[in-house]
């Protein structure tokens, strides 16, 4: 991860994920075609502290940092720190932890 993406604290209830990229070939040095190089997943870098609610009460983000998080196909803001990058969504919109 690079300096400038710890430096980066996401407001409220957003998560800071930087995609997984698929492999575009294999061991063996065969070229892969781009449908099934196509990955829905990331790594949370950074994460806010969460929603208010309306009573005043604070929802915690239910991701941390490290965690392997399915992304929707579309969606986020796409954000490029340094050389890498980066897409900011909101914790409703991320769709599952990977669990290993």
């Amino acid at each position: 991860m690079s300096l400038t993406a710890r430096r980066l604290k996401p407001l409220l209830d957003r998560v800071l994920v930087e995609k997984i990229v698929a492999p575009t070939r294999t061991a063996a040095g065969i070229l892969l075609p781009v449908t099934t190089t196509k990955l829905n997943s990331g790594v949370v870098i950074a994460t806010g502290t969460g929603a208010w609610t309306q009573d005043g009460g604070l929802t915690p983000v239910s991701v941390k940092e490290g965690d392997k998080v399915l992304l929707p196909e579309f969606g986020g803001t796409q954000i490029v720190l340094g050389d890498k990058e980066f897409s900011l969504y909101h914790n409703d919109d991320l769709l599952g932890i990977h669990e290993e």
